[in-house]
């Protein structure tokens, strides 16, 4: 194919891509955090609608430690349509996942071509820890996206240093104050900058004085893009800015974050502060599709492949626009094994990692391609493995839909395997099919509405649910129990299995019916972890 077939193949995803935000938006269920966050997003609007005075927004839980980027404009959007809510919220966290494709492709335009752009959005497309989870993730997501499109002007910048055009500038500064906006851990988009031009300074400059003068001037010439961010950051975390000391006051409140909470690793259930250190990539590992670990192992073998070119590589043009994404992958990760922060859910707090990791993988697939032009078979072979295991995963998601996000390569055995493995659906987006078998049981009709115990936030029961029920948080006196498996919480309260969700054979949901139970069959017990 030549560059151009690549980049229509390219608008070809990306359209693919739209019309599946469009059609499938009201499929997923909601997530846990998001009645608590829309509730931030209303207050902060309603700070700025009062003239500062409603300040109820920074007594909200721990919720004034987030910016609420996202969830202010999801809160003005309320007012302007009358989607519902929770629907409206899916389709705008979808708009910031295509915005991440959209970043993605262009970064590997930019690092090789429209092949690698290609390669790179059909990893990120079948990657469901992203165009799965790109619907109910709405505080990872939007983040995860402008931390990429941070990216992509930090890769443009270095090929300008250290004089750093005006539009770049202030285009990075957009993309860093939308991230800390949201989460101060936009501050990664600052390190990967800082890191970035003190690698380009090495690279470009060949004595201390001249890299310290180039390091000098593209400060200044980033003073805009700094004012923009924090300009931005200021509008959608204004608690951030009313004292010096509150930054500071998120971070150590993020770094020393835990509660009473388990997760598990490869059949381990340990407290979310006790995850080991590999936690981050053992996740990788087995969420990661099998293509995608091949370009990658690709990246990795092309590289050794070329070892004795490392020298003049190394100061090239290339490896200097390279160099930031690599440091998007290789901070974080080595921010995680060093700390040893709590984890949970996965991937899902790391979710940023994964747009640098597909520009590497696609660059990965690219160059082995190049690499094996010395026989067409060979190259022909191995298209033909990028293909297939292309179309094993598509095929697996679409069996999961709409609960892509909890796809699981081989490594993790099949998925009713690793549903017991590794975390499964927890955001309990199955509830909202388990919501509608539950109310098409034949129940008969009484004047107290029948009480139902859910394992998730009260809201992601009672918003499908019909006048007939009622989500009670007495769980012993519940008359139905609705659960996703995760964790085993469906195991938490007896009662008749009445209905179940399932993909691929893996039970994602149960219905209990409890009217018959007596004694302490009632009573709930802990899951046993």
């Amino acid at each position: 194919m030549h560059s151009n077939q690549y980049r229509i193949a390219s608008y070809g995803i990306f359209v693919i891509l739209v019309l599946f935000t469009l059609l499938t938006f009201r499929h997923y269920g909601i997530s846990n955090d998001e009645e608590v966050q829309h509730v931030y997003g209303r207050l902060l609007l309603e700070f700025y609608q009062s003239g500062f005075s409603n300040q109820s927004a920074f007594h909200y839980k721990n919720l004034y430690l987030y910016g609420g980027f996202f969830d202010v404009i999801a809160a003005i959007l309320e007012k302007l349509t009358t989607m519902w809510l929770w629907d409206m919220r899916h389709l705008l966290s979808a708009a910031f996942g295509l915005l991440g494709f959209l970043a993605v492709y262009k970064i590997a335009v930019t690092l090789g071509s429209t092949r690698t752009g290609f390669l790179a959005l059909l990893l990120l497309a079948l990657t469901a820890a992203w165009s799965g989870a790109m619907f109910t993730h709405t505080k990872d997501i939007p983040f995860a996206t402008c931390m990429t499109w941070a990216l992509y002007y930090t890769v443009q910048l270095s090929r300008h240093l250290p004089k750093i055009p005006l539009n770049i500038s202030l285009k990075l500064g957009v993309a860093v104050g939308c991230a800390l906006g949201m989460r101060i851990g936009g501050g990664f988009a600052v390190v990967y900058l800082i890191l970035a031009l003190l690698v380009a300074s090495l690279i470009v400059k060949k004595n201390w004085s001249a890299r310290v003068q180039c390091l000098s001037v593209s400060a200044w010439y980033l003073l805009p893009a700094g004012l923009v961010a924090f300009a931005i950051m200021a509008v959608f975390w204004p608690w951030g800015v009313m004292s010096p000391d509150h930054p500071a006051e998120a971070i150590k409140a993020f770094s020393n974050f835990s509660f009473n909470m388990l997760t598990i690793d490869d059949g381990t259930v340990t407290s979310i502060g006790e995850v080991p250190r590999t936690y981050l990539l053992n996740y990788l590992m087995v969420r990661l599709p099998e293509v995608f670990l091949l370009g990658l192992l690709s990246l990795c073998l092309v590289a050794m492949a070329n070892y004795k070119k490392a020298g003049s590589y190394l100061s090239s043009q290339h490896a200097l626009l390279l160099s930031p994404v690599v440091i998007a992958v290789a901070f974080p990760l080595a921010f995680v094994l060093i700390t040893k922060p709590a984890l949970y859910n996965g991937v899902r707090h790391f979710t940023f990692v994964l747009p640098p990791l597909a520009v590497l993988a696609a660059l990965g697939i690219d160059q082995a391609l190049n690499a094996l032009q010395w026989s067409k078979r060979v190259s022909l072979a191995y298209a033909t493995v990028v293909a297939a295991l292309s179309v094993v995963t598509l095929s697996v998601l679409i069996h999961l839909h709409p609960y892509e996000y909890i796809f699981y390569n081989h490594l993790a055995g099949n998925p009713a395997i690793a549903e017991k493995q590794w975390e499964s659906d927890y955001w309990s987006s199955s509830l909202r099919e388990a919501s509608k078998a539950l109310m098409s049981t034949p129940i008969p009709a009484r004047t107290a509405p029948y009480l139902v115990a859910v394992c998730a936030e009260s809201f992601q029961g009672s918003a499908y649910l019909d006048q007939r029920f009622e989500v009670t948080k007495n769980w012993d006196a519940a008359d139905f129990y609705m659960s996703s498996t995760n964790m085993n919480c469906d195991q938490v309260l007896q009662g008749k299995v009445i209905a179940e969700v399932k993909r691929l054979g893996t039970l994602l949901a149960v219905v209990k019916d409890r009217r018959q139970l007596e004694g302490e069959a009632r009573y709930a017990r802990p899951a046993p972890n």
